[in-house]
């Protein structure tokens, strides 16, 4: 991961990504929300106690003021390459929660350390060739019958392509297909990694988002979250 590209975008981040995403009729604030609803809604579908989540790649802490809505009693830590990034975060929502700087190919975190990792929006940042790496070193640091959830943008999309094409941020991203992330956590050693499709409606057609939860399976959303168990 390139550390200096991160905090060269730090400081205008939230302007460009606003920006990028006004097409939907949505800000920022609103896709940060859905994904921490929707990992909610996986832990509890899994069954699994939360307390202690690790955000890897949290940036400036979009989903700092969500996982205190949605994981209230859960201890979170931002992680990233990022130090700017960090301590936008820290800024922005203060209060309680850790932030670890990542150096090298480690997360400086002990084994075993949280029952869910999660990110948002990271790997296509990440070279592919990496991608097992950074898989295998979550799988470390989450304890056994944990969660990891990975939200990506789906290449399959064609406004979301166009919209990573166009961003200064994704410059040097690279769009993951579904079934080659699936596969990479499986090589990490995750267990059973299943896929859902999120994301089909903009908000002029706010209307018919409550059908979204049962198009999971149709791989045109305009994101996807690939997640699995540590066995």
């Amino acid at each position: 991961m390139d550390k200096a590209e991160f905090d060269r975008f730090a400081d205008a981040y939230y302007d460009q990504h606003r920006e990028n995403v006004a097409v939907t009729g949505e800000g920022p604030e609103y896709f940060a929300e859905y994904k921490i609803r929707q990992l909610r809604a996986i832990v509890e579908r899994e069954q699994i106690g939360v307390s202690r989540i690790c955000d890897f790649g949290s940036g400036i802490g979009n989903s700092i003021p969500f996982f205190r809505k949605y994981f209230p009693d859960a201890a979170l830590t931002s992680s990233d390459v990022s130090d700017r990034s960090l301590r936008l975060g820290k800024q922005r929502y203060p209060g309680d929660g850790t932030y670890v700087l990542i150096e090298g190919s480690r997360i400086p975190c002990e084994a075993g350390a949280f029952d869910v990792a999660f990110s948002a929006c990271v790997f296509h940042h990440i070279p592919h060739e990496e991608h097992v790496t950074w898989l295998k070193e979550l799988h470390r640091i989450t304890r056994i019958g944990g969660l990891i959830a990975i939200f990506e943008h789906n290449p399959l999309n064609p406004l979301t392509v166009h919209a990573v094409n166009t961003c200064p941020f994704d410059e040097n991203a690279k769009l993951i297909f579904a079934r080659s992330l699936a596969k990479r956590l499986s090589a990490a050693g995750w267990a059973s990694p299943r896929i859902q499709y999120n994301l089909f409606f903009p908000r002029s057609l706010a209307r018919l988002r409550p059908l979204e939860a049962s198009l999971g399976w149709l791989p045109f959303g305009a994101q996807y979250v690939a997640f699995a168990r540590k066995a």
